[in-house]
């Protein structure tokens, strides 16, 4: 007993964690091939090793996925210090390597001579599709610096290609992350890059991208849905994900065939985003000045909103109750309390669908099968869950308005 406890302690040494394994790495200059200081890892991994996360099989795991920074040209390797099979014969090592080619598309390099060379190339790189908008961030260390998005789709000359690599980020960053099936002309791509100089050229690196799916809505028009949105890591906390779902909301509004735009199971980061990016679009709109706010919610906000906007009714009433907020004296109890039942009547909505479905059920329930549904619906628990959600929507709300201040 004691010879195979020893035996699974030394097993267990073989094991990785798969998100620290994987060293990611967008390449500008020879130098940082081999600068820890520009490595980032995943948040998942689980698409690829197992709900786990872990790879047996290896002691000091490196899986490398190196990616030139704006075509994407990848460097890819397996790094480690031993491999299980060095000190057991009968126990296979999990095949690391043969997972990430199913993911990444033919023509990366193993070759780290090869990679940098690549790196010669990238001055030929220039962004895919049409220019839609340019826009600075300060930086403290690199001064003003500019940024471009475009739109491209599938049929730009060599979009494709580059599309493959791009999406391989997807599988680490976004949990629930599918490849989108590319021949079909109904997607739209949103790109966004950085202009960067290199020994007297203008270069551009990739810096995230959104996909966006064109449905029909009957008669004769379109409804854009969000499939999917990354800002990759390098470039997080810039900002760069409000302008370009800013600079997405606006070139679809100039399309008279497009009814709304909606999200495809937005995360709950995504949601936050749209809020504070609609509010913006919105608070300079007639129907949302402050005299009208304070009359509650009208069907004037929502068709403006979606007539200049395309912003549908359900998102039109968070953006009214963000800058109702914002217009609120919440030091005044009686405005205060007006305000709390006005968001509260919204969020006791699926509440009130509840109690209907009780309604039904007591027409077709015998009494013992009643008192498990009446567990679920009990009116102080509802009401207990109704001050949470209000409480939680409230303080999410308020990081918006002071986004908006901070940013005004």
């Amino acid at each position: 007993m004691a010879g195979v406890n020893t035996m699974e302690k030394k097993l267990a040494e073989y094991k990785c964690d798969t998100n620290e394994a994987m060293c990611l790495k967008l390449v500008r200059f020879p130098e940082d091939v081999d600068d820890d200081g520009t490595t980032f890892h995943p948040e998942f991994t689980h698409q690829i090793y197992g709900d786990d996360e872990v790879a047996f099989g290896y002691k000091g795991l490196q899986i490398q996925l190196f990616y030139t920074a704006g075509n994407l040209s990848t460097l890819f390797k397996v790094k480690y210090s031993s491999k299980v099979t060095e000190e057991f014969d009968c126990v296979e090592p999990d095949d690391v390597e043969g997972k990430i080619r199913e993911i990444v598309p033919a023509g990366f390099t193993c070759n780290t001579d090869d990679f940098i060379s690549l790196l010669e190339k990238e001055a030929n790189f220039k962004p895919f599709g049409t220019l839609l908008h340019t826009y600075t961030v300060h930086n403290e260390e690199a001064g003003e610096l500019t940024y471009q998005i475009h739109k491209a789709d599938i049929s730009c000359p060599g979009f494709q290609e580059y599309h493959e690599r791009l999406q391989t980020f997807l599988m680490w960053f976004i949990e629930t992350a599918s490849f989108i099936d590319t021949d079909d002309d109904r997607w739209d791509f949103f790109l966004v890059f950085e202009k960067y100089n290199k020994d007297g050229e203008t270069l551009y690196a990739t810096v995230g991208y959104m996909t966006v799916y064109n449905y029909y809505v009957y008669p004769d028009k379109t409804r854009p849905r969000v499939s999917q949105m990354l800002v990759l890591p390098p470039f997080q906390g810039e900002g760069h994900g409000a302008q370009l779902l800013e600079a997405v909301h606006r070139f679809y509004c100039s399309l008279p065939k497009v009814q709304d735009i909606t999200a495809e199971d937005p995360s709950e980061s995504y949601v936050k985003l749209r809020d504070y990016v609609l509010v913006k679009l919105c608070q300079g709109l007639p129907s949302f000045a402050v005299d009208k706010l304070l009359l509650g919610f009208s069907a004037d906000m929502y068709k403006e909103a979606q007539d200049k906007l395309k912003i549908n009714k359900k998102h039109a009433r968070r953006v009214y109750e963000i800058l109702r907020l914002r217009a609120t004296d919440m030091s005044d109890e009686e405005k205060a309390r007006e305000y709390r039942l006005e968001v509260k009547k919204r969020l006791f909505g699926p509440y009130r669908k509840n109690q209907r479905e009780l309604t039904k059920m007591r027409k077709c329930l015998r009494p013992e099968e009643m008192v498990s549904h009446m567990g679920q619906m009990d009116t102080k628990t509802q009401h207990e869950e109704l001050e949470k959600s209000y409480q939680v929507v409230v303080e999410d709300y308020r990081r918006i308005i002071e986004r908006l201040a901070t940013h005004a």
